[in-house]
């Protein structure tokens, strides 16, 4: 006799009484472990923020309320002016000379600082022999303290007894004021800070070049490109975003110059008639100078602030809208 072989059925009374499984509890390492995974990223990078806070955000309000206050160097706080202080900033005419200088140095000294860097960055990408020297060579300025390098500047720039000055006497020309007049002294100036910034924008824009794929090279050595074709058809525009960056960062540091026009001569005043006088140090007269008002060096910090901001904005827009420009012209081309 043949037996069934269909499961029993469950009566539904009794499996309707079973109590449901009790949760699993969690341990603490899997908790542990969780949060691990939520708040490590933070931790991670919260040493820079904190970091940021105190030694960016918070001087930057704090100069805020120091501006709109009569705050003196030795007396200290005093009482609550609003915008006085931005009102008389804004009628000195040291202030707007120091404007003016920091403009013309930094449109000297940023444009052909890019452009050798380009060049120098192209020349350390080729086969070279011994890139490892040339390249320590080219950063070697940017290590050297920039007083030493005002100091050596200052001595070749000299009026009197320069070593440019007497090279100039030598050869029948006349010499130049670089002490005594506006442009040269901008000039000379802006010769030190290229001196200085000129092999760093060089290793970044080297950095930027070396992750460029060389069968965009390969393929154009094929159809018969020249160096030069190859520089300006590939490398160049590889570099957009590269070349933005370099330009805004030399945007920053240009407005904020002080260094080597603090040490351009003895005096260290911007000359005799504030001829390369910066904002920044514009900025240390005011506060350490005669007038001893923190007000109202720190009215002038928040105008370059506010000035380096817009600039920084228009700078890259600019080089946005010309990357972009380029980018739209290759591409037509490709399509015909």
């Amino acid at each position: 006799m043949a037996t069934s072989t269909t499961p029993p059925r469950l009566d539904r009374r009794a499996a309707s009484s079973t109590p449901p499984r009790a949760p699993r509890r969690v341990g603490f390492s899997q908790n542990l472990g969780r949060w691990d995974v939520k708040l490590s990223p933070y931790l991670y990078i919260s040493p820079f923020f904190i970091l940021f806070g105190v030694t960016g955000l918070f001087p930057l309000i704090y100069t805020a309320w120091v501006s709109m206050h009569d705050w003196h160097l030795i007396a200290g706080q005093g009482d609550f002016v609003g915008l006085e202080n931005f009102a008389y900033v804004l009628q000195e005419p040291n202030f707007w000379k120091g404007i003016r200088n920091t403009f013309s140095i930094f449109l000297i000294s940023t444009i052909p600082q890019l452009m050798i860097a380009i060049v120098l960055a192209a020349l350390l990408d080729a086969n070279l022999r011994a890139k490892t020297f040339w390249r320590m060579g080219v950063l070697l300025p940017y290590v050297v303290a920039p007083v030493a390098v005002s100091l050596i500047f200052g001595r070749l720039f000299a009026d009197q007894t320069g070593i440019i000055n007497t090279i100039l006497k030598d050869i029948g020309l006349n010499p130049i004021g670089w002490h005594s007049q506006v442009f040269p002294s901008h000039v000379a100036i802006a010769t030190m800070v290229n001196f200085r910034w000129t092999g760093y924008n060089t290793l970044i824009l080297l950095a930027a070049m070396q992750a460029i794929p060389r069968d965009l090279y390969e393929a154009a050595v094929i159809d018969g490109a020249s160096r030069v074709r190859q520089f300006f058809s590939i490398t160049v525009p590889m570099l957009r975003p590269t070349i933005i960056f370099v330009v805004i960062t030399s945007t920053i540091g240009g407005l904020q110059i002080f260094d080597e026009p603090r040490l351009f001569d003895q005096l260290g005043q911007g000359g005799p008639s504030r001829q390369w006088m910066t904002a920044t140090m514009y900025i240390y007269e005011v506060g350490w100078g005669n007038q001893k008002s923190f007000g109202r060096a720190a009215a002038v910090a928040w105008i370059l602030f506010l000035i380096i901001v817009i600039v920084g904005l228009v700078n890259f827009s600019l080089t946005k809208r010309i990357a972009s420009d380029n980018a739209s012209k290759s591409r037509k081309k490709v399509r015909r």
